[in-house]
């Protein structure tokens, strides 16, 4: 017996709600039917899939979670592309970094919101390297890629710069740009959730020796770090509402733009639903009265 749709649907659900309650209510079951449908799936597998208290997947629900993400991915556009499916009408995944999530996003879900009512887009928050793997292994239909190949569609959504962060009352804080030398007195804080790679070719292209004093994930976690006068970083420009008001941004004199491209998979076919949100960017959004 091959495993069905419905048991790979509860299985992503339990996984992403964390909970058995809140996934039957995602899913309109019972929570007692989705418990039944996934012990289904585990003896089928052979393995459990989830831990029952706390909830959490296993080490084996891991590895099969893509692949299950996948599996439904693309049954959604096989539904999506037959003539007898309702136009404008069903689920897309988003996957997002929380700079694009934080400025870009937002409005992009109210403009489908608009314009293609019907259709449910779902967000995933990673960093860029979760963010690009969830775009190839079928777990989103479509992301905000920085740069990514022209393979993955053109459609820049945002351009943005990369800004020294320090605190508002630093000798450097200013309108006027500054190098990567002249930070070279305070410790580096830096992301490794996505831009760190960009960081160390600004160093390079700087001639100035990448040395981070503290390497974190979160970004909150650096601006807090930043904030406590621990060192200063550096941020796409797209990051500066997040910051705090004691905390601002400063020009670098050798910067890079990176481009934020709506991107579709490079590796099989798109869900016709991604075509019309694509296609729905450019729609000029009604006027507010």
């Amino acid at each position: 017996m091959s495993a069905t749709l419905k048991q790979l649907q509860v299985f992503v659900a339990v996984a992403d709600e964390s909970g058995f309650a809140a996934a039957a209510d995602v899913l309109g079951m019972s929570q007692s039917s989705v418990s039944h449908t996934l012990a289904t799936l585990e003896r089928h597998v052979g393995a459990a899939l989830v831990h029952r208290a706390p909830c959490a997947v296993t080490d084996d629900g891991a590895r099969l979670l893509p692949h299950a993400r996948a599996t439904l991915a693309a049954a959604d556009a096989f539904e999506a592309a037959t003539p007898s499916r309702a136009p404008f009408s069903g689920t897309i995944t988003l996957a997002i970094t929380p700079t694009a999530g934080h400025r870009v996003a937002p409005d992009l879900l109210g403009r489908w919101r608009t314009h293609a009512p019907g259709i449910r887009v779902r967000l995933l928050e990673g960093d860029d390297l979760e963010v690009a793997t969830w775009l190839e292994t079928g777990a989103a239909d479509t992301a905000i890629l920085v740069n990514p190949a022209p393979t993955y569609g053109r459609l820049i959504v945002a351009h943005d710069e990369f800004h020294a962060v320090t605190r508002a009352d630093h000798p450097l804080a200013g309108s006027e740009p500054i190098t990567l030398a002249d930070l070279l007195n305070d410790p580096l804080l830096v992301s490794t959730a996505g831009c760190e790679p960009q960081i160390k070719d600004l160093h390079r292209e700087a001639a100035v020796t990448y040395k981070p004093a503290q390497r974190v994930r979160e970004l909150t976690t650096l601006m807090a770090m930043v904030d406590a006068d621990l060192g200063v970083t550096i941020m796409p420009t797209l990051a500066s509402p997040m910051l705090p008001t004691t905390l601002t941004m400063t020009p670098l004199a050798n910067t890079m733009t990176r481009n934020l491209v709506l991107a579709g998979p490079a590796t099989r076919p798109w869900n016709p639903l991604v075509r019309t949100l694509h296609e729905l960017v450019n729609v000029p959004k009604p006027s507010s009265q």
